[in-house]
């Protein structure tokens, strides 16, 4: 016998819990009073929700669960944002919830909340505990759901008497789930369909998601991409499942993708979507995406079949299994004719910018000094804004699990926790976070986290002095009404141009409050001096924050505007 709180312990245990992330406070007192005796290592983030993208991030550089642990009422609700993000990326986590008492609930008790309830809507699955004989079971459950079918986060609620409460339950040995039987598979007359697609293509495309990452299917995707001659675009999500050194690559797609990638799939006559939601952020005006072409779409989750695009052919099986198997159908092509077209366009219009001034930083050169720097080899963890964008254009992408960001959710102030949580999950790697001057100021506190467990983290801040997505479509559809986007004194909520003599203001000083959290701090303002500053806050093997000044005019293109199609993208 033991209490629930001492069995729940037990269970992360057995799951395969390596790092615990979290915040303690009353209705989890008795789980955290367990914690000094537990096999894994807890990390103490500096509030719930960074704690959450902390999980979140480990989950996404190593495949395996992130798991959270927060108080009831405020603690849990801290962490929707963090489930929100993971829900819509797919990314497996299991988040652990304090509750009051079961004899409370419903009595609007201190620091009660409905976190089931609330919690519903942007998480795989929630499970609220009824008695500390079932928290093995349904820790084992939460494992399971987590990561079987299309992975995402799962809650666990647990009243505080359920932890106090002694019980003999076990974890159990195998997870048998009567409702949830996710697992499917190709048909073998759909594999031979795909095959006689693809083989009788002659202008294919492969066009690779999160979801090529999430089964473990790279190697799987070249094979296939190269024994068809088929040319690869990503999402946001894909990038790093195909090497984008490799001539076959085009790169990113949709909104900000590259013309290649773009025209291509406007021209293609087959389309390959592996692990893909077809987001509105790479269709773009959905009635003119890709009209010419046939499309197959494979993917484990049912529900993104056919939900934004028709397929031609549907397939609901794990990706890489469908790449397995279909290889050996598939004729070694030659497209040399497609393949002259798209080296065209990428000669045409290639993924370049212009510099405003000799004298200033623009910020497309602080992503490939970073590339430089590491040679490709860091996992770059990005916030949410313009400088996103131009990690996802300007690093060139070479690996599974080594670009790191909010996708479908788009969440300000992932990019520090998230970093932290990756460099807990590979501490061999060189972790480099590309921030912006908004989205940092949301999760700074979680810098001292890197600074108090030593992690050697760089995280980068373009400062363009503006919240600079927000800051681009109000230039170009909001007639220049500025408002609430400009972080310095002139031009602030004025209908206005951005000035050449734009003021630095209103923003913290982000070297004294990287030194004020006891990491090192460095300010580039010099382009000569970019590359050296990002390689020696690199080499230091310390928590760093570098500082870069950049154009503030400056735009991210191409762009495809919202609910327009690809003939009508805009090159700046």
């Amino acid at each position: 016998m033991r209490t629930g709180a001492q069995a729940l312990v037990e269970s992360l245990e057995k799951a395969g819990t390596e790092v615990l992330f979290g915040y303690p406070g009353g209705t989890v007192l008795d789980i955290f009073n367990c914690l000094p005796e537990a096999k894994f290592q807890f990390v103490l983030g500096r509030h719930e929700q960074g704690s959450t993208h902390m999980a979140d991030g480990y989950a996404r550089a190593t495949g395996k669960p992130g798991v959270c642990l927060v108080t009831s009422g405020p603690g849990a609700t801290n962490t929707i944002t963090g489930l929100a993000t993971a829900n819509v990326d797919g990314i497996p986590m299991v988040v652990i919830t304090g509750q009051v008492g079961l004899s409370l609930i419903g009595t609007d008790a201190f620091q009660e909340a409905d976190t089931t309830g609330i919690a519903r809507g942007v998480s795989k699955h929630c499970f609220l505990v009824q008695s500390a004989d079932e928290i093995p079971e349904v820790v084992a459950e939460a494992f399971y759901i987590a990561t079987h079918g299309k992975p995402g986060p799962v809650v666990i609620d647990i009243p505080k008497n359920c932890q106090q409460a002694l019980t003999a339950a076990q974890y159990p040995e195998r997870v048998s789930l009567r409702a949830y039987h996710p697992e499917s598979t190709a048909t073998t007359a759909q594999l031979n369909k795909l095959a006689k697609l693809i083989n009788e293509a002659k202008r294919p495309i492969l066009y690779a998601g999160g979801g090529v990452i999430a089964s473990g299917a790279a190697k799987d995707l070249a094979a296939l991409a190269h024994r068809a001659q088929m040319p690869v675009t990503t999402t946001l999500m894909g990038l790093g499942s195909f090497d984008e050194h490799d001539a076959l690559a085009l790169g990113l797609s949709g909104m900000h993708g590259s013309a290649a990638a773009n025209w291509s799939i406007h021209e293609a006559d087959l389309i390959v979507a592996l692990g893909v939601r077809f987001s509105d952020r790479v269709t773009a005006k959905l009635s003119e995406y890709a009209k010419k072409a046939k499309l197959v779409h494979v993917d484990c989750d049912p529900a993104s079949i056919n939900k934004n695009v028709h397929a031609d052919l549907g397939i609901v099986a794990d990706v890489k299994d469908v790449l397995t198997t279909v290889l050996s159908r598939i004729k070694q092509a030659d497209h040399a004719e497609w393949l002259a077209h798209i080296a065209e366009w990428k000669r045409l219009k290639p993924m370049a910018y212009k510099p405003l001034h000799k004298e200033v930083i623009m910020p497309q050169s602080v992503i490939e000094a970073i590339d430089k720097a590491t040679k490709g080899e860091a996992i770059l963890v990005t916030d949410v804004g313009q400088h996103q964008m131009w990690a996802a254009q300007y690093f060139r992408h070479n690996r599974p699990r080594h670009f790191l960001s909010s996708g479908g959710m788009g969440t300000m102030g992932f990019g520090i926790p998230a970093a932290i949580g990756a460099a807990f999950a590979r501490p061999d790697a060189t972790i480099v976070a590309v921030c912006g001057d908004g989205g940092a100021q949301m999760t700074f506190e979680e810098v001292v986290v890197a600074v108090e467990h030593k992690l050697p983290v760089v995280f980068v801040v373009i400062n363009n002095e503006c919240l600079g997505m927000v800051r681009q479509w109000q230039e170009l559809f909001y007639s220049k009404r500025y408002a609430g986007s400009i972080l310095s004194p002139k031009g602030r909520c004025k209908n206005e141009r951005l000035e050449d003599d734009l003021d630095y203001g209103y923003l913290p000083d982000f070297n004294k409050l990287a030194e004020a959290h006891g990491a090192k701090a460095y300010r580039v303002i010099d382009p000569a001096k970019l590359e050296a500053t990002i390689k020696k806050a690199i080499a230091s093997r310390r928590t760093s924050v570098v500082e870069v000044i950049v154009e503030p005019r400056a735009n991210v293109y191409p762009m495809i505007p919202g609910g327009k199609s690809v003939s009508e993208m805009v090159f700046g």
